[in-house]
């Protein structure tokens, strides 16, 4: 598989084509129709299809391995499609790959860097592999070191750097250069608040100057924040597309209680569910996430739930009590 840095090598030393020249037309920046991806007898993608228009947040939620990292892989041409249709900017993603490369930005969830660079040769060298100029590279460098955080390491090399630090270079680097399109997958893993909001702020000023954002996260609050639409990918195929107000209102309203219990078991979450008057139950994947209740009447549940949790000899660490969100519609999609 090729990282960034190989495909910008080519980008940057391939010759142009008819296809570079031509100007794409009409508003969509992705077209997908019944795309699809096998892998041998696995369907990572099973004919799916949506459109992204200029200048809009697009938002791609899924549990882990629902083929959000497929998509991405196959709409800038690191991998090709089994079946479908794919258009990216304009350009056919097998027959024209070199058009849409030399015009988007890619942040993928795997470390990518020079290790033997430092933080500020690593920025350099991608702004001369996109032909700019050195005094653009200088301001920008300037500029992204400052915004994630990096004036203090710019001497570092990765390795030297934490996990969080190599992860805003990944990002930061991204942003050297401009482009019509940039893809986002998991771009904030690893980093902290401030520079976390810090990109999604910066996100959202690009898009209101015409970038466009394919971006996908686990974390519900980035996507109620940042996108316009949001398709949910599950098992390969999408099961839902619309705007956050519009998922939202499809969870059915209602009140969602986050109760988080030490150790507990498949036996509870089912006597859980089967109480009167809750509506849907999402188990914890991990130790450490909460057990995930919907209700329509809170006053009258939440007493209940504790008082039943307690008789069965469970350990409550903390209680949350929040209004239906983005993170209810997904988890009852999914579930359903």
């Amino acid at each position: 598989m090729l990282n960034n840095e190989q495909i910008r090598e080519r980008m940057v030393k391939g010759e142009p084509t008819a296809s570079d020249l031509a100007e794409p037309s009409g508003d969509l920046v992705i077209d997908v129709k019944g795309l699809a991806k096998v892998y041998g007898e696995h369907r990572a993608l099973d004919g799916i299809t949506f459109s992204v228009k200029k200048g809009e947040i697009f938002g791609f939620l899924g549990p882990n391995g629902a083929g959000k990292t497929t998509t991405i892989k196959v709409l800038t041409t690191i991998t090709p499609p089994t079946q479908g249709e794919a258009k990216v900017l304009g350009y056919d993603v097998t027959r024209e790959a070199a058009a849409i490369r030399k015009r988007i930005g890619l942040v993928q969830q795997q470390p990518s860097h020079e290790i033997f660079m430092t933080v500020k040769q690593n920025l350099r060298t991608y702004g001369l592999l996109w032909d700019m100029k050195k005094d653009e590279i200088e301001r920008r460098i300037a500029s992204l070191s400052e915004l994630f955080g990096l004036k203090d390491v710019l001497g570092m090399k990765p390795p030297e750097l934490s996990i969080g630090q190599r992860r805003r270079l990944q990002v930061a680097r991204e942003f050297m250069h401009d482009m019509d399109l940039l893809f986002l997958d998991e771009p904030t893993t690893g980093l902290d608040p401030q520079v976390r909001r810090a990109l999604l702020d910066h996100l959202k000023e690009g898009a209101k100057n015409g970038l466009t954002i394919f971006f996908t996260t686990h974390i519900m609050e980035e996507a109620e924040f940042l996108c316009d639409r949001i398709a949910i990918i599950h098992r390969g195929r999408i099961i839902a597309c619309d705007s956050v107000t519009n998922l939202r209102a499809k969870s059915g309203g209602g009140t969602l209680i986050e109760v988080f219990v030490k150790d507990i078991d498949t036996a509870t979450v089912d006597f859980v569910r089967s109480m009167p008057g809750v509506k849907r139950v999402a188990p914890p994947d991990q130790a450490d996430e909460p057990l995930r209740v919907s209700v329509d009447t809170p006053s009258t549940m939440l007493p209940s739930l504790l008082d039943a949790l307690a008789k069965r000899g469970c350990s409550v660490t903390g209680v949350n009590v929040k209004e239906a969100s983005l993170e209810e519609a997904f988890l009852r999609m999914v579930a359903e």
